[in-house]
């Protein structure tokens, strides 16, 4: 009896406590997009807005004890546009024009991105702490970002209620069009009102508050509240805008711009968002989304999407979705030609427009969460492949696929 208690209380003493993630984790994803349209903006609201973008992510998680993850978020991502090669379409290979690409150094950028995230959970799982770190550069522009959250589970752990907030500050190094840089003084009747910007920095400052409540055995519901501040240079200083009230002027086939989009200092924006899933069966899920998105430049949106991951085995299952999105347009939008040299504000950036855009997708998911697959010592937990197809009425359509894998690191 003596010896039993004893072990009884040294059980209690250390008490087995399940570790939040049991081993490190690697997941990579890679992603292929591509796109084209007859609206870019960097020639005024018409032009080629053929694009291509490469991908490639690697996140690490790594378990520091049985609270304890860090997470390592890092990745590149190197596209190639035809409509950004004419911040300079001047290369003196073929006659410059808005619906062909140059060969212009603006024709290709790499991004590359680093984010590193601390998370802590309580003894008992009810309460998840989080900070996170970014940064990201490219050839004009510069990112330095941090954020934290906090969630609290209880009611036995069927309502979640979370709040996060992120901050970025960033810097242009901008890229004017060319005709901004010097050398088309001359041109008989060109006038142009551009002057450069004075402020070139941009700081966005986001909160998000969300509510999840299990309604019951089959019916899950998420609730978001988004509050977002942006100030500093919110113009993208290569995109051309070109005024009703002034003389077209065309080297080559191309037409000179009378000025850079101008958009206010200031922005708020606020998303309110809803998520239900329902498990319909051993088979099949439904998984809907409703958003509902407004700001003080005149914009709002509605987005609309409905998942259905059908269980084929126990490790393969087909997921079919589809979203709707639909928007109207910001104060300041303009068509070529359609503002005014004596407007405060303008833009011919066709994502700033009125238009409506359907996508459609498919993944397939590979899971094994066992691990049996075995390369070297990484465990394959899952993989997931994906397409969709994404079109506008404006006539802008793209197409994206991706890999994503998830191994356990024995």
């Amino acid at each position: 009896m003596l010896f039993a208690g004893i072990i009884f209380a040294q059980q209690d003493d250390v008490a087995y406590k399940k570790r939040v993630l049991e081993a490190s984790e690697i997941e990579t994803l890679f992603s292929y997009y591509t796109q084209d349209g007859g609206n870019a903006a960097v020639t005024g609201g018409e032009g080629t807005e053929e694009l291509t973008d490469a991908t490639s992510t690697v996140v690490l998680k790594i378990p520091l004890s049985q609270d304890e993850i860090l997470t390592i978020d890092t990745g590149l991502s190197a596209y190639t546009s035809a409509s950004s090669s004419n911040v300079n379409p001047f290369d003196g290979r073929n006659a410059a024009n808005a619906f062909s690409a140059s060969s212009g150094a603006s024709r290709s950028d790499v991004l590359a991105y680093f984010s590193p995230s601390y998370t802590h959970y309580s003894n008992d799982r009810n309460h998840i702490w989080s900070a996170r770190a970014y940064i990201s550069s490219e050839y004009d522009y510069f990112s330095i970002g941090f954020g934290g959250s906090y969630s609290y589970l209880f009611n036995e752990k069927n309502t979640e209620l979370s709040l996060s907030g992120q901050v970025y500050l960033d810097s242009w190094n901008p890229q004017y069009p060319i005709e901004f840089r010097g050398g088309f003084e001359n041109q008989p009747g060109y006038n142009p009102v551009f002057t450069p910007f004075e402020n070139e920095n941009r700081n966005s400052y986001s909160a998000t508050l969300g509510f999840s409540q299990i309604l019951s055995k089959r019916l899950q519901a998420l609730f978001t509240a988004d509050v977002v501040y942006q100030s500093g240079l919110l113009s993208t200083p290569f995109q051309r805008v070109y005024f009703d009230d002034a003389q077209d002027v065309l080297v080559e086939e191309f037409q000179l711009a009378d000025d850079v989009e101008r958009l206010p200092e200031t922005r708020f924006k606020i998303p309110l968002g809803v998520r239900l899933n329902y498990y319909a069966n051993d088979w099949a899920i439904l998984r809907s989304y409703y958003r509902f998105y407004t700001d003080d430049w005149g914009l709002q949106a509605h987005t609309a999407s409905l998942e259905v991951p059908l269980k084929l085995s126990d490790k393969f299952t087909l997921s079919p979705n589809f979203r709707y999105y639909n928007q109207t347009k910001v104060d300041y939008f303009y068509e070529k030609e359609e503002a005014l040299s004596s407007y405060e504000f303008y833009t011919s950036d066709f994502d700033l427009a009125a238009y409506s855009a359907n996508m459609y997708g498919v993944e397939l998911q590979y899971k094994d969460i066992f691990t049996k697959t075995k390369i070297y010592v990484f465990g394959l937990k899952s993989v997931n492949l994906r397409y969709s197809y994404y079109k506008r009425n404006t006539g802008l359509d793209a197409s994206i696929f991706s890999l994503a894998t998830l191994f356990v690191i024995d």
